[in-house]
């Protein structure tokens, strides 16, 4: 069985930082794109971030470019997102999802209705909340 856990927020000051994880069991990573997605109250999820493990590229959302940073740990099976010099807009719940076919462009483009779901599985996961106090 596939699951993804997010993990990692919290309730932070504006101008701090945090390191969000999205653990992976259950499958590997390899040749997936791993997208991050938030959700602010009250407004649409958006793709924020993602990772093509194939090529290593990575994507970013305009609104989070300079401070987002995604990454992978191969060895844990662990995508992360660093972020940085947060403000109270990017309070969220920051949701990980992975897929083996689709590329990050479903991501960037929220393209979610299809992304994640594959061969009969859920390849989300549970999200994480994060705070941001001005």
């Amino acid at each position: 069985d596939v699951q993804l856990q997010a993990s990692g927020g919290g309730l932070v000051q504006a101008g701090e930082s945090l390191r969000l994880s999205c653990a992976a069991s259950g499958f590997t990573f390899d040749f997936y794109a791993i997208g991050w997605f938030r959700q602010a109250p009250g407004k649409e999820r958006e793709g924020v971030s993602c990772i093509s493990s194939s090529t290593g590229n990575t994507y970013y959302a305009d609104s989070v470019k300079g401070r987002f940073t995604i990454s992978t740990d191969n060895a844990k099976n662990t995508v992360y997102l660093q972020i940085s010099s947060l403000k109270p807009e990017d309070t969220a719940v920051y949701t990980c999802a992975a897929d083996p076919t689709l590329p990050c462009l479903y991501v960037m483009k929220n393209l979610t209705a299809s992304f994640g779901l594959y061969s009969g599985r859920n390849y989300w996961g549970k999200g994480t909340l994060v705070t941001v106090s001005s």
